[in-house]
């Protein structure tokens, strides 16, 4: 049934994971005497306001966005409530290597400097905020399995 909670749950970690298009990972850092962001999609350099790019991720938008429709693809395999569950464990385990390679991405741009709370961005969180609503989706899909499987001993 699409209109279950686990529909919603893993509707918002999409959503959360393209917000990464939106929030920087790493804001207002001197490296090199510019003042940079970075983001998923790049390194902006910030010029009288604006952004200018001066480096991009290619790989780590492309990822950025599979890792994001994944959750949104599980969705509507709900009449294979295994597949569901099966793909919410893989998404999981691609989230957690993903998140690793941008934090390693953030230190390779920032290099020796220290990276401070007031400069990380919301970016940094928002997979680990994604991976919960993850674990609560497949919580909800292992509630249905389980009521399915009673009503089937009832027949």
């Amino acid at each position: 049934m699409l209109q279950r909670i686990q529909s919603i749950y893993l509707l918002f970690a999409s959503l959360v994971l393209f917000a990464l298009f939106i929030f920087p990972l790493a804001h207002n850092i001197f490296v090199g005497g510019k003042l940079v962001n970075v983001s998923v999609t790049g390194v902006y350099e910030i010029v009288n306001g604006q952004d200018k790019q001066i480096q991009q991720f290619l790989a780590l938008t492309i990822i950025t966005v599979i890792a994001a429709l994944i959750p949104f693809a599980v969705i509507f395999l709900y009449k294979n409530r295994k597949q569901q569950i099966a793909l919410c464990y893989s998404a999981i385990l691609l989230l957690i290597g993903y998140s690793f390679w941008m934090a390693q991405t953030v230190k390779k741009v920032v290099g020796q400097i220290q990276l401070e709370y007031k400069n990380m961005g919301i970016g940094l969180f928002l997979t680990s905020l994604s991976i919960i609503l993850i674990i609560f989706a497949v919580k909800a899909i292992q509630r249905d399995e389980k009521l399915v499987k009673s009503a089937d001993r009832l027949r």
